[in-house]
């Protein structure tokens, strides 16, 4: 049997296949977009600024600069939280930091506060101004100036 399609039966066709294949292959945003809005969300101060290229730039009363780093092509990490405060961290940038880095890799907030406050608390006279280290699969690396301290918590991408 031959089946014979006029030229309305064939666009009917290719209308609805082109129908399924767009509908099972739905439009996401983008993942820095979306974990910026949860951050704004959750985080009482935090303000989302703008993005460019694979970052996005917050800004918090606590911290002189915050930043949300995403996944491009190539890099060896999937995010990317960095954040800047005074040289003596305040307990609320302690927390921020905390509750941000909870937020992005999804780990209790209790262990990325922990992680954090570890980490730029070990800056000083015997470990150096640099001071890196991993806690609960996160790597974080401390530095310090003579006015600032700055910490950024990464993951692998195999993790």
């Amino acid at each position: 049997m031959i089946l014979k399609l006029n030229s309305r039966g064939a666009f009917l066709i290719a209308a609805a296949i082109s129908g399924l294949v767009a509908s099972a292959a739905p439009a996401r945003a983008d993942q820095c977009d979306d974990i910026s809005k949860q951050l704004a969300h959750n985080i009482d101060g935090l303000k989302v600024n703008f993005k460019a290229a694979n970052i996005v730039y917050l800004t918090h009363p606590a911290a002189k600069e915050l930043s949300l780093g995403c996944r491009g092509n190539g890099q060896n990490y999937s995010n990317e939280l960095y954040a800047k405060g005074d040289r003596r961290p305040t307990q609320q940038f302690y927390d921020l930091v905390g509750a941000a880095a909870a937020i992005i890799f999804t780990v209790t907030k209790d262990d990325t506060t922990t992680g954090a406050t570890r980490c730029l608390k070990r800056m000083g006279i015997l470990r150096g101004d640099k001071v890196t280290m991993r806690y609960r699969r996160l790597n974080m690396e401390c530095t310090r100036t003579k006015t600032d301290a700055a910490i950024s918590i990464t993951r692998g991408k195999d993790e």
